[in-house]
């Protein structure tokens, strides 16, 4: 593996430009040498935003040795395309890194683990959401047991996003990876199995309240993990009032967080992770812990999305486990696939 990681990114609607681009452009062990994208407009921003980066259409991409000389292919395109884009770079011999969600359904999602087993290579998905600020406290809070044993763990991804503004997410069904359990849902679900371990039982309601909506858009999920802690999930795209981003409860302490992770919102305000106020959480938004009438301020773990790929330069360069495994993500999408085989609908 050459000391730069030769990169192409395949897609630049959020997931690119937000997330995937300011990282790799941001760190010394990766050079963001293509970015394929058809649409005029993210044609014009890409090379806005990388100039150095080629900027290909999508059959461009696909000609015969379009990927000579990329290392690490990073598909941030919509979720129908997940596996199938995939299992075309990892033919060619490329690492591969899949935003979520991994893949459609968890056995397209083992063929893929399988395939890149068989060919020796790195395959990863992009959970980022193990790296918010508020996430990351929680981590540090079960490290020094400031919490007690831990009953309840509350969790909401909320918005009020009562038109959908992107056309294929106006078309696509569940089966085709629309909706925001397999969005939103992916990194909740994700959050509650990293940090209290596998289900036995799961249950929840799935609406739809969008006239263009072919899926969910109003989720609510609960998990009863195998060591007893009950998570408890809502994802809500028609939400006119959020509720708090988290709340964990335990035996000798609760923890609240009531706003959300800055990074996304920082970057498209064009604060980038090569800014020293990137990922800090302000005072007036920290968290509070203990119990009511004794409750202290704790500051937030400042947010930091560039681990991924600082995890994933040390896989690929130096034999370092993969930032997350995507076993990790199957396991996700049988609970998805629970849901909607059992929850209930309205």
């Amino acid at each position: 593996m050459p000391h730069k990681i030769h990169t192409a990114l395949l897609g630049y609607g959020l997931a690119g430009s937000a997330f995937h681009g300011p990282a790799l452009a941001a760190l010394k062990d990766f050079s963001l040498d293509v970015i394929v994208t058809s649409d005029p407009v993210r044609q014009a921003k890409a090379h806005a935003d990388h100039p150095t980066a080629r900027v290909l259409s999508r059959t461009e991409w696909e000609t015969p040795g379009s990927h000579g000389g990329i290392d690490l292919v990073v598909v941030g395109t919509p979720p129908a395309s997940h596996a199938p884009l995939a299992r075309r770079a990892l033919a060619a011999d490329c690492a591969v890194v899949v935003d979520k969600p991994f893949a459609r359904s968890s056995a397209e999602g083992e063929a893929l683990i399988a395939f890149a087993a068989a060919r020796g290579l790195l395959l990863t998905t992009y959970q980022n959401r193990r790296w918010d600020g508020e996430f990351l406290t929680v981590q540090k809070l079960l490290a020094t047991g400031a919490l007690g044993t831990v009953r309840r763990f509350e969790s909401r991804f909320e918005r009020w996003r009562p038109h959908i503004s992107k056309q294929w997410k106006a078309q696509a069904t569940a089966a085709e990876g629309g909706g925001v359990l397999f969005d939103l849902g992916t990194h909740a679900i994700d959050q509650a199995l990293s940090l209290f371990g596998p289900v036995d039982g799961v249950y929840g309601e799935l609406a739809a309240h969008r006239p263009q909506e072919r899926a969910d858009d109003d989720v609510f999920v609960a998990l009863q993990h195998s060591n007893g802690v009950l998570s408890h999930l809502w994802i809500n795209l028609t939400a006119a009032q959020k509720g708090p981003r988290l709340r964990v409860l335990g035996s000798a302490a609760g923890y609240v967080k009531q706003t959300a992770d800055v990074q996304e919102a920082q970057i498209q305000a064009g604060i980038l992770p090569t800014d020293p106020a990137y990922g800090v959480d302000r005072p007036e938004r920290w968290g509070t812990l203990g119990i009511d009438g004794e409750l202290t301020a704790v500051p937030t773990e400042r947010g930091w999305f560039p681990r991924f790929y600082e995890l994933l330069a040390a896989a690929m360069l130096d034999g370092g486990p993969v930032p997350v495994d995507p076993r990790d993500s199957v396991a996700g999408l049988r609970i998805i696939e629970t849901l909607r085989g059992s929850g209930i609908r309205s």
